[in-house]
């Protein structure tokens, strides 16, 4: 479904103090440049309305987050919701992910949140699932030697998608899984839901969630 563009979104997040706009001078740089503080990065990619991040970084002030969306209307309302509240940890980038090596330098990036991507269920678009061999190769170019990969999702077909192409990948070890995360106590312990997270759980549909650790 088109998302209806909102006039507002675009002027707001270009004034915005919480959204990052150069980003490629940021590169490598991030924790003592943006957030003046040398703490471990955690970034979500596709952070929709911004709950999860938001919730994070409160609660973990020792740590910077980034939260990465590119569509202008849906970071406009995270921000519109969130703005009187916004940790001092946490700031936005309206970016394309598949741009991600020239926003992230090497080894910067400690962690990486995947929640509820789109799915792209037809197969000549398996190349834009954020789990696809493409993308796991940039994550694995910016993440850190002991960096952590984590992966959420209703969709069961994008999940087996998911766990397949990380097993076959050489650049990518599976360290945990599971199809039913809030009936496992290990894996759910500390979770923090989305807004999708919320709504779907209400409709009875499992959590399925992965964490997978880069091989060096």
């Amino acid at each position: 479904m088109r998302l209806r563009h909102i006039p507002a979104a675009d002027e707001y997040i270009e004034k915005s103090e919480y959204i990052i706009h150069n980003v490629e001078e940021c590169r490598g740089h991030w924790c003592e440049g943006i957030f003046r503080k040398n703490a471990p990065l955690h970034i979500e990619i596709g952070m929709g309305k911004g709950k999860f991040i938001t919730t994070l970084a409160g609660e973990n002030p020792s740590i910077n987050y980034l939260g990465l969306e590119r569509y202008p209307t849906v970071l406009y309302k995270a921000l519109m919701r969130y703005e009187e509240n916004l940790p001092d940890n946490l700031r936005f980038l309206c970016e394309d992910a598949r741009e991600l090596t020239d926003m992230f330098a090497p080894n910067e990036v400690d962690k990486i949140y995947l929640n509820f991507s789109d799915p792209w269920p037809k197969d000549r678009h398996a190349k834009r699932r954020l789990t696809s061999p493409g993308f796991l190769e940039m994550y694995h170019n910016i993440i850190k030697d002991d960096g952590v990969l984590e992966f959420k999702t209703d969709n069961t077909g994008l999940f087996d998608y998911s766990l397949e192409t990380i097993n076959d990948s050489a650049l990518w070890k599976l360290v945990d899984y599971t199809y039913d995360l809030h009936n496992n106590p290990d894996l759910n312990a500390g979770n923090i839901m989305t807004e999708y997270e919320e709504k779907f759980s209400a409709q009875g549909n499992p959590i399925h969630k992965l964490i997978a650790k880069p091989i060096n």
